[in-house]
């Protein structure tokens, strides 16, 4: 039997499905297309991209709260890919201001704002550069409100990094970092696949009472348009969507990925026959096993595709838990098309990403087990 005071203030509120979880024992990159959201929202909407959109939600909770700055790298002026551009006219720059290049210093200042009761919104310029502050994230941030017993948290920090493929990065400026993370009760981790999610994932952050990482495929920053609404709204942080509806097997991705599954499924019906279901995980930290479960006992069969190396990526996780709950259920053995276990590299970006033909490949084999 397991303590109920063993979980007690890792996070504000307990989340029931990682307690339900604890319970249980031709090669091409980036070419894929952005799929809108088909989603209506009430009230008005406009056509924007999803670096657009994640300036739209900065602007908001910045007008919203007094107490909220942003910070980071070069911020002030608009930043790398101009998430935060006009912010610093707007609000001043007293709220939104350029940091010394020192992530774990980024990071530890906002930890403490955040301790004080500030809303800190801070901006690691690249995901390959976030491990100077995995210390000041994974044992401080993480672990503040566990280790007070609740008497001090830093519940209102949200940290921004833009992550993933881009076509040129290389080495270090294209990794995935999520799964590092993933490993860290107290965090919360959420990664967008176009605008409406980056808007409403980001304001769901940056109001959450836990620590929250939101790690922005950059590849989708100007590719990723669509119909966005204009005011405040929240995607729910731990809920994944279900965007395509299928029968013969389940895909699992999250941020770029999705799209690519997308395309790929739409190959498999022309070529196949077969229908895919194609879940966007959004939230890697909590995620949603009750979705993901309840799609591969109907389908029973599941392949997870994400951008970072296959050892220890977060599709292990997904595929470990699977198995636990739905071994009963299932046709085929869990699959997983991933990067490799190598660094990421420049020239040889085509053969690592893993594109719509591997994918197309590993779920036929799937199909025909």
């Amino acid at each position: 039997m397991i303590p109920s005071k063993l979980y007690a203030y890792n996070y504000m509120s307990l989340l029931s499905n990682l307690l339900r979880k604890k319970s249980h024992n031709s090669v091409r990159s980036l070419h894929f297309s952005f799929v809108p959201d088909k989603k209506s929202y009430d009230g008005e909407t406009k056509k924007i991209n999803m670096y657009q959109a994640i300036n739209d939600a900065l602007g908001i909770a910045l007008e919203k709260n007094s107490n909220s700055v942003i910070f980071g790298e070069d911020v002030a002026f608009g930043g790398v890919f101009r998430c935060t551009v006009g912010l610093k006219d707007r609000f001043g720059n007293s709220r939104v201001f350029n940091t010394p290049l020192s992530e774990q210093g980024i990071v530890g200042f906002g930890i403490g704002l955040a301790n004080q009761g500030v809303t800190a919104i801070a901006e690691i310029q690249f995901a390959d550069y976030i491990y100077p502050a995995f210390d000041q994230l994974v044992n401080e941030a993480a672990k503040i409100r566990y280790r007070s017993g609740n008497l001090f948290d830093c519940g209102k920090l949200t940290v921004r990094a833009p992550c993933g493929a881009v076509g040129h990065g290389a080495l270090y400026h294209s990794q995935s970092p999520e799964a590092y993370f993933a490993h860290t009760p107290g965090l919360k981790i959420v990664v967008p696949r176009g605008p409406i999610q980056a808007k409403g994932l980001l304001l769901s952050c940056i109001d959450d009472p836990d620590p929250c990482l939101i790690f922005e495929p950059k590849a989708l920053y100007r590719i990723a348009v669509d119909d966005v609404p204009v005011n405040s709204f929240k995607v729910p942080i731990g809920k994944a969507e279900i965007v395509r509806e299928g029968d013969s097997i389940t895909l699992v991705g999250w941020g770029s990925q999705v799209h690519v599954l997308l395309e790929t499924a739409d190959i498999v019906q022309e070529k196949l026959g077969a229908s895919c279901e194609v879940i966007d995980l959004m939230s890697i930290l909590p995620w949603d096993i009750e979705t993901v479960s309840t799609s591969a006992k109907k389908t029973g069969r599941v392949v997870i595709a994400h951008e970072a190396p296959l050892t220890n990526g977060f599709g292990s996780e997904i595929a470990a838990t699977i198995q636990e709950a739905c071994f009963l259920h299932l046709e085929a053995p869990v699959q997983r098309v991933t990067g490799w276990d190598t660094p990421f590299p420049l020239i040889f970006e085509p053969f690592y990403l893993p594109d719509k033909w591997r994918c197309f490949d590993v779920i036929k084999k799937t199909l025909n087990f």
